[in-house]
């Protein structure tokens, strides 16, 4: 049996497909005398397109990450799809075209240099659709996969149509996270080029649909998650597997094909290749409060975890193989656990690793430090917002302050966050934000928001689930109408976002929170709060432009103990009280300490709680050095060094 599994445009290109690696080694390890290959139909795209016309990084990402919810990717392959290089081109520019740019030499109007790319991709996606099927039909594969996630429906249909065109017996497969629930059965029902859809896990699904057709062997029936066809041409779809798979089950993905083509590909002058792994999946948080606006794990929530001498192995197996030591690892959140096994465990092999990880916003700056020991350079922990009344509207178990911790903690340990702003949840109030926009120049020195954006509803959320929760009328976007030629169910169904009318903050107040994240990123670069500790004395240094002072010196026992009791979230009662207690300080006087600090911008507040916003220095040698010449090469006026 020869097996075929394809990535299409736009799977990153930085990086192998987990899906594909994992059904490799799956598929030889059921069929050890079968044939498998995995073609990166990505990696050929970039060099077939460079080959045509300028093409950079910066845009393959634009329809890889940039556009990802507004579909741009998919509608450029929509024209392969339907065989018309015209295809919608004028609802496209309806939907997308904007206002046109500054005019050309010639007085004509001109285009975003994003859209004409489009433009042109979208007229000339059939030649490469083109030589990609005819590539993959010369090998006479027996079968062949594909895995859909985000921006790789329509490219992946175009591919299996013309496939099916230039080689009829060859069994077509989709899978991944596009084929989840409904979507999957109405992309079988729709395509009928499309042979077969694994809804779900495909380890179990897919070696088994494989011994159907090599040996005659069980009915297809009785392959759960499974859509396929009886002999009149009905669509059926199998009821889900019951059980999810187990981790002892999770095999370790097989990625030679990936690195030999991209050592060949335009693509290696571009970035530098990472691994991906995954150790765990499923959500323990989720299962118990799922995030409202959260559409992951659309096939179960179910936490399971590879045991930590496995997933070691993996990591060190991987990593040795490949000889690559950045890693993503694609966990929705982190096993516990892991803290006190693997984690250690990999600070003590010494790899040298660079890690990105999804957390829990809540971590400490303990558990912080062993993932940093461990490797971690980056972590994702899902801290949308910074107010507690809208936390708490997305279910997500941490507050303001809290995820203001997070970023404090983390710029302390060099760990980079990725995170998002996020808005337009019913409920919300103007002051959710206003409240926390006046003190985003108290927050310069740490790790901004990349992007905001208003709530997007996602099939499988609590949002989508449950319109009662405040998005009751719900159609999809926009761009499945540009992308497919379906009947109105069918959309609905093969949707992944949707649109609702907006709730939550008007767009004054969204323009509000986008200007003074801009800020904050403009700001960024320039800006350090940072403290270094003595016996006696704890010094903090400044230069965050909102903010006229350089150096501020805590040497009282008051200040001293407040610093130390600022480290977590705390009520104003509860300092004044025990901070009074602790120095024998009248009440008076620590409430005018800590309005002080507030005018310093030393404090970030939300829902009666207040924390600390000061970094730990840990290069405290240069540190103390600049504070002796009282900051003589800052790049404003230096102001004498304040003891408050």
């Amino acid at each position: 049996m020869h097996v075929v599994l394809v990535s299409v445009p736009w799977s990153p290109i930085e990086m192998p497909s987990l899906a594909l690696g994992l059904l490799k080694s799956l598929t030889l390890k059921e069929f050890p005398d079968a044939e498998v290959d995995v073609v990166y139909g990505n990696l050929e795209f970039v060099d077939w397109v460079t080959s045509k016309r300028p093409f950079r990084y910066d845009d393959y990402k634009y329809y890889d990450r940039e556009s990802c919810y507004l579909g741009h990717g998919d509608w450029v392959f929509s024209s392969a799809l339907y065989q018309d290089p015209s295809w919608k081109v004028r609802e496209f520019l309806d939907a997308f075209g904007g206002p046109p740019a500054p005019a050309g030499a010639d007085g004509t109007p001109g285009r975003a240099p994003w859209l004409e790319t489009t433009l042109w991709l979208h007229e000339h996606a059939g030649e490469f659709i083109d030589q990609l099927a005819e590539r993959l039909a010369a090998g006479k594969p027996d079968v062949v996969g594909f895995t859909t996630t985000f921006q790789t429906v329509t490219a992946s249909l175009a591919v299996a149509r013309r496939l099916k065109e230039l080689s009829p017996s060859t069994v077509t497969v989709f899978g991944g996270a596009n084929c989840e629930g409904s979507q999957g059965e109405a992309l079988h029902r729709s395509f009928g080029f499309v042979d077969y859809v694994v809804r779900g896990e495909g380890e179990l699904a897919f070696p088994a649909l494989l011994r159907s057709l090599r040996e005659d062997g069980p009915d297809v029936a009785g392959i759960g998650g499974l859509c396929w066809r009886t002999e009149d041409g009905t669509s059926v779809y199998n009821r889900p597997a019951m059980k999810p798979l187990p981790p002892d089950a999770m095999v370790l993905p097989h990625y030679d094909e990936y690195f030999e083509r991209f050592a060949r590909c335009e693509a290696r002058r571009w970035v530098e290749p990472r691994l991906v792994i995954e150790g765990a999946r499923g959500c323990w948080w989720g299962e118990k409060h799922h995030c409202t606006f959260c559409g992951l794990n659309g096939a179960s929530m179910m936490f399971r975890s590879k045991r930590p001498t496995q997933f070691l192995d993996d990591i060190v197996s991987l990593a040795e193989r490949h000889r690559i030591l950045d890693l993503l690892v694609v966990d929705n959140i982190l096993d516990m656990a892991y803290l006190d096994s693997l984690l250690p465990q990999l600070t003590e092999a010494g790899l040298d690793l660079r890690m990105m990880y999804e957390i829990k916003a809540n971590l400490r700056y303990e558990q912080l430090e062993v993932l940093a020991k461990a490797g971690v350079v980056c972590v994702q922990p899902g801290v949308e917002s910074l107010n507690a009344n809208v936390l708490k509207l997305m279910d997500k178990g941490v507050t303001g302050c809290q995820n203001v911790r997070m970023l404090r903690d983390a710029e302390s340990l060099g760990l980079t966050v990725i995170w998002n702003y996020l808005y337009g949840f019913p409920g919300e109030t103007d002051e959710d934000y206003t409240s926390v926009i006046a003190q985003f120049p108290k927050l310069h020195h740490l790790c901004p928001a990349g992007a905001d954006d208003r709530l997007g509803i996602q099939r499988f959320s609590p949002y989508f689930e449950k319109p009662d929760l405040g998005f009751a009328e719900r159609r999809p976007a926009r761009q499945y109408e540009l992308c497919f030629d379906l009947p109105e169910q069918d959309l609905f169904d093969i949707a992944y976002l949707f649109e609702a009318p907006e709730q939550g903050i008007g767009d004054d107040v969204a323009a509000r929170l986008t200007a003074g994240l801009d800020e904050w990123r403009g700001q960024h670069w320039r800006s350090q709060l940072s403290y270094f500790e003595t016996d006696d004395c704890v010094t903090i240094t400044n230069t965050r432009p909102h903010f006229d002072w350089d150096v501020v010196r805590l040497t009282t026992p008051l200040q001293r103990v407040l610093f130390r009791m600022l480290d977590q979230p705390r009520s104003a009662e509860f300092l004044e009280r025990e901070a009074a207690r602790r120095t024998d300080t009248p009440v008076a006087q620590v409430r005018a300490e800590l309005a002080r600090w507030d005018e310093l911008g030393l404090l970030f507040s939300d829902a009666g709680r207040m924390i600390h916003v000061v970094t730990k220095d840990h290069n405290q040698r240069l540190m103390r050095i600049l504070v002796g010449r009282e900051l003589a090469t800052a790049q404003r006026p230096t102001v004498a060094p304040v003891t408050v």
